[in-house]
């Protein structure tokens, strides 16, 4: 299927599998009534995508909210290349059981290690153009 703009629509299947090939994304959200946009390392973790953001990060403000998320990867002269778009709620990991498993995960840091804090961003709504 092709949008009006004669992009190809993918799949929810194919943006998840679009979504695992990348490491840094862009974190969207709103910050004292503007919105904001904001490199993220992450991973995919089942229909959810986790961000290990440094202790003190701006991008905390971000919890308990509803956020976008977005990745791509496109030729400069627009020949080639597809974008992953969602949107859901994003919510701080705090218990320890959780937090076990998440450091486990392959995720870089790009802080301190130790003091990092990890965001959860449920997919909640997920789409994904490619150019033919």
């Amino acid at each position: 299927m092709y949008d009006s703009a004669g992009l190809q629509v993918l799949s929810r299947e194919e943006c998840l599998k679009l979504l695992d090939t990348a490491g840094i994304g862009r974190l969207v959200y709103t910050d004292k009534a503007l919105p904001v946009v904001h490199p993220v390392v992450f991973v995919l973790d089942g229909d959810c995508v986790v961000l290990r953001v440094p202790d003190g990060s701006a991008t905390l403000v971000a919890r308990d909210t509803i956020v976008a998320f977005q990745i791509d990867d496109v030729a400069p002269d627009l020949s080639r290349g597809w974008s992953v778009m969602a949107v859901g709620h994003v919510t701080e990991v705090e218990e320890e059981s959780q937090l076990v498993r998440l450091r486990r995960l392959p995720l870089a840091s790009r802080g301190y290690g130790d003091r990092d804090r990890y965001l959860v961003v449920d997919l909640e709504v997920l789409s994904g153009r490619r150019i033919p």
